[in-house]
């Protein structure tokens, strides 16, 4: 009778493990890069296939590159403003569309590079026109923006090859700039509002809320896709969290430290509150930690670092052109995590090449790998010479 209780047990326990690893292999299948689902779409309609390159087109705006936190983060855009979700889907896909009408790199569409930068675009055409939500006449010109990228994608990767560096969101930062400039606050057609400086002050700005700080934090993830509700924020760190736990955790301290930042120079607590000083640092904190750079503690510190620089760029370059009423946008993480892809020295052994890039765990494993197999290769050269 002892025995079969204790049987009884060990089979229980057993199949609680077989359910443990089932649940672990799934949430593996569903993290990462998920290269075996191109792999998959390769025979499947054009419309499916389409579908996925948007999806990962979404993620790659917050250097991810996974269709299901794609999915996420679309979830989330409809649930911060309908219209919003709606625009950055229009621009993802008029994006994706013109990139194949032009014949670019089958590759490079499949892997949704041409299609977040469109996306961006049209975010934040909605955001900051003043003609309210649903002013249909906006779809011209999200829709003429998002086909633009793709024109300056295909020729700045051209000019950046040279040097290995990715093209990052630079046509989303000219386009964004090009048409407000174009249009103006009072346009008739596509007014905007004009975008005050963080570094104005205000009267009697002298007590800080930490609760609103904190909460300041998980908003500059969301910022980065223009969001300044904190639900849909919180559901856009778990879609990261999916594709990468230490992209995740760049991406929240790459925030924390842009609000670091924006209080060492006073900016308006406003900007701390609602997330618009984090989002650079976010993005170059998570540039360095583990993407484009293998993570070591030398790197972490190194994205901290890049993290720091990219807020202090953007509080500086925010006070410059706010003064015209315009956004400094995303300038700051792409121009900072452009110079620091161009390092010297002994970080630059830990650089990864852009057609190598991968989840950052991906990329720790496969140096560790190489790095195993060298000194494997060196030891047997030892023992040869020897012999």
């Amino acid at each position: 009778m002892w025995t079969d209780a204790k049987a009884e047990v060990g089979e229980a326990s057993g199949s609680r493990a077989s359910i443990r690893r089932r649940v672990l292999n799934s949430l593996l299948l569903c993290a990462g890069d998920m290269g075996y689902l191109d792999k998959y779409m390769q025979d499947k309609l054009f419309v499916l296939q389409l579908a996925v390159s948007g999806l990962r087109g979404v993620t790659r705006v917050i250097l991810a590159n996974n269709p299901l936190s794609g999915a996420l983060i679309l979830a989330a855009l409809f649930w911060a403003s309908p219209w919003q979700g709606l625009l950055g889907t229009l621009g993802v896909l008029v994006s994706t569309l013109t990139a194949v009408i032009m014949g670019q790199d089958s590759t490079e569409v499949s892997g949704g590079l041409h299609g977040f930068n469109g996306m961006l675009v049209s975010l934040l055409m909605g955001v900051f026109s003043s003609a309210g939500d649903w002013y249909w006449w906006l779809v011209v010109p999200a829709c003429l923006g998002s086909a633009t990228c793709v024109f300056l994608y295909s020729g700045l990767s051209s000019l950046l090859d040279r040097w290995d560096l990715p093209v990052s969101v630079f046509p989303f930062n000219i386009t964004i700039l090009l048409y407000l400039l174009c249009t103006g606050p009072n346009n008739p057609y596509f007014p905007h509002h004009t975008v005050m400086p963080p570094g104005a002050l205000e009267p009697n700005d002298t007590k800080l809320l930490t609760v609103e700080v904190t909460r300041g934090i998980f908003l500059g993830v969301g910022q980065i896709f223009a969001c300044g509700a904190l639900g849909p924020s919180l559901l856009i760190v778990g879609a990261v969290l999916l594709y990468s736990p230490l992209l995740a955790v760049h991406a929240l301290l790459g925030s924390a430290v842009g609000t670091l930042a924006g209080l060492s120079v006073a900016v308006r607590h406003d900007s701390l509150y609602s997330g618009l000083l984090g989002f650079n640092g976010a993005l170059g904190c998570m540039a360095v930690g583990g993407l484009f750079f293998t993570f070591t503690w030398r790197t972490h510190l190194f994205a901290i670092a890049s993290a720091f620089l990219s807020a202090y760029a953007d509080i500086a370059l925010s006070n410059l052109l706010g003064t015209v009423g315009l956004p400094a946008c995303s300038w700051a993480a792409t121009l900072t995590s452009t110079l620091m892809l161009l390092l010297t020295g002994s970080l630059a052994t830990y650089r990864i090449p852009v057609g190598q890039v991968m989840a950052p765990e991906h990329n720790l494993r496969s140096r560790t790998q190489w790095e195993a197999g060298n000194t494997a290769e060196r030891e047997s050269t030892d023992v040869l010479t020897f012999i």
